[in-house]
């Protein structure tokens, strides 16, 4: 009975290293821009889900835990920022557009938007890149984000065949964007129109949009009339207006 009680705390104590190993190598899994387990079809406007390590490599949403507040404009401190986002305030900034900013934690889908929703008091719209069955032809569609995305739908009206969600690495090509940080302001990088700009007439009834500056790490309060007359046209990429969630 001794022996038998001295290899079971044995047994357990090694279980229990290999348990905490395991939680910490799936955990920092996450840290970055965007987390592996990314699956296409969780594209959203790309706020991010922050992952718990409760159980080893298993993503569970909380709460954001950072103090959200709205600033104007860009940071005053950039240190430590990509280089993407501190080009997206500079482009934002060349053309005298006024933004609010929110600094908060990565958040990867529409429901860990909430929070920073409430604060920003903007649209918070679904950024989807897609692409055609060949890949020769590529999109991103915003609409709102309580609208349903129906491939049909969008396919029928652009006159092309069934859409699906292009692959990570052409938006990176395009876009400079990963995965959870897909934005509209990723098309000023897009210098050779690979990327068609689909928009839900909806979406121009709102006199805010919310977007990220290129990560999805804050995110941006824009008038709508500024980013249409002003932004999109400096981008170069002359939007195509469709009208979803006609169809149930």
């Amino acid at each position: 009975n001794l022996y038998m009680h001295i290899f079971s705390e044995i047994f357990i104590a090694i279980l229990k290293y290999i348990w905490k190993r395991l939680s910490a190598r799936c955990a920092s899994q996450f840290v970055g821009e965007h987390p592996p387990l990314y699956k296409k079809n969780s594209q959203c406007y790309n706020i991010p889900q922050i992952f718990d390590k409760k159980s080893p490599c298993e993503g569970i949403y909380k709460e954001n835990t950072m103090e959200l507040k709205l600033e104007n404009g860009r940071p005053a401190d950039t240190t430590g920022r990509l280089e993407k986002e501190i080009r997206t305030y500079d482009f934002l900034d060349a053309l005298q557009v006024p933004y609010q900013r929110i600094d908060h934690e990565t958040l990867m889908t529409i429901e860990a938007c909430k929070d920073v929703d409430k604060v920003l008091d903007a649209v918070i719209c679904k950024n989807l890149f897609l692409c055609n069955r060949q890949e020769t032809n590529f999109y991103l569609l915003l609409l709102p984000g309580d609208k349903k995305f129906k491939t049909k739908e969008v396919s029928s009206q652009l006159g092309v065949a069934r859409l699906s969600f292009g692959n990570e690495t052409y938006m990176e090509k395009f876009l400079d964007i990963t995965p959870g940080s897909v934005s509209i302001l990723g098309l000023m990088n897009d210098k050779e129109n690979h990327v068609q700009l689909l928009i839900d007439e909806d979406l121009l009834k709102e006199p805010y949009i919310g977007c990220h500056p290129c990560i999805n790490t804050s995110s941006l309060k824009i008038n709508m009339k500024d980013m249409m007359e002003k932004i999109i046209p400096a981008m170069k990429h002359e939007p195509i207006f469709v009208k979803l969630g006609q169809e149930e």
